[in-house]
């Protein structure tokens, strides 16, 4: 309760106790009983009622959350400025209040009664560039202009809301909503089309001493028979991805064959490779083996002829040596004078 409630309570209290006093003086006047005491009493409390219901009647206690435009017999008729939170006089009896709030507040406009501050299906309904129907639910957020709110009173009273925030918000909507295709709507360009709403929402309000604080689009809707037409595209979307997505395993796998078989392919050309390698290092081996072979025979014949250069009797010798020791008569010629001619000696020159 505050002060200007605790006034008022008072003075009707004091009304009470004075109606009480008349009641008590009428009463003993009537039986003719002394009433010059009472009859003090009974002016003493009307005085004091009057001038606490006077009182209570000028004070005027504004809520933190409110703000009061001052409608009076004077100056146009209203105060030039609102009564912002605290306590106020104004001229009892002659001037009086009407309260906003200055909260903020929300305007639903849905397909769902219980959503929205009008029964029934208050749903917008649009008509896209494309020549689609499409339904909108939308809410509203806004809070009156403090430093407006006496033109308000001037221009809408208390029925701002569905005056101004109704209307307003439902024609923005449907122009700015009917710029748009269907697809765009519902996909590419939705935030834009969210943005120019609240734009110009936030301008028709500002020019109409209200602030908008936020446009919520809640929900779009279409038409049955779009709605079929977008599902069964969408049908044929996924039908064409799980195609698209069979073929690309395909492709995976004839990649993976591919591979393997190169890779079996590479295998068997290196080992080729390496198998010629080591024939060709195995004969190039056995080439210079022959070759160290050739060399020595050629340096050990060397070796034998020099000996027998010096020792011409020694080879007649290793001759002789190599007869089978089963030879035990020889018949030579009479005039050899060795077993069997001696080998000319090539001598060099």
């Amino acid at each position: 309760m505050n002060i200007a409630q605790a006034v008022q309570f008072i003075a009707s209290g004091a009304w009470l106790v004075a109606i009480a006093l008349v009641v008590v003086w009428v009463t003993r006047a009537s039986r003719g009983q002394a009433v010059k005491g009472f009859s003090t009493g009974v002016v003493v409390m009307l005085l004091l009622a009057i001038a606490l219901s006077t009182v209570g009647a000028g004070l005027v206690f504004i809520e933190p959350d409110q703000l009061a435009v001052v409608i009076t017999a004077g100056q146009g008729g209203i105060r030039p400025q609102a009564l912002t939170a605290g306590i106020h006089w104004v001229i009892p009896f002659v001037e009086r209040v009407e309260r906003y709030s200055i909260l903020r507040q929300t305007y639903t406009m849905s397909a769902v009664e219980s959503e929205g501050q009008t029964s029934g299906d208050d749903t917008i309904q649009v008509r896209t560039k494309d020549g689609q129907q499409v339904f909108i639910d939308a809410s509203v957020i806004y809070a009156i202009d403090p430093n407006k709110a006496v033109d308000l009173y001037r221009t809408w009273r208390k029925d701002y809301e569905n005056g101004l925030v109704r209307p307003q918000s439902r024609g923005v909507i449907r122009d700015v909503s009917s710029q748009f295709g269907v697809e765009e709507i519902v996909s590419s360009k939705r935030a834009e089309m969210e943005q120019k709403i609240t734009e110009q929402l936030t301008a028709r309000f500002a020019e109409n001493n209200l602030i908008l604080q936020d446009f919520v689009l809640r929900n779009i809707r279409f038409s049955d028979e779009y709605a079929t037409a977008v599902e069964q595209k969408q049908i044929a979307e996924q039908q064409a991805q799980q195609a698209k997505f069979v073929v690309e395993s395909k492709k995976q796998e004839a990649e993976q064959a591919r591979q393997v078989a190169q890779g079996q392919a590479d295998a068997a050309v290196t080992a080729a490779k390496g198998a010629a390698e080591a024939r060709v290092i195995e004969a190039e081996a056995e080439a210079k083996a022959r070759v160290l072979q050739a060399e020595a025979e050629a340096k050990a014949l060397q070796l034998v002829a020099a000996v027998l250069k010096e020792n011409p009797t020694l080879l007649q010798y290793q001759y002789i040596s190599k007869l089978s020791p089963n030879v035990q008569i020889m018949l030579v010629p009479s005039n050899a004078p060795f077993i069997l001619p001696q080998l000319q000696l090539a001598t060099p020159q």
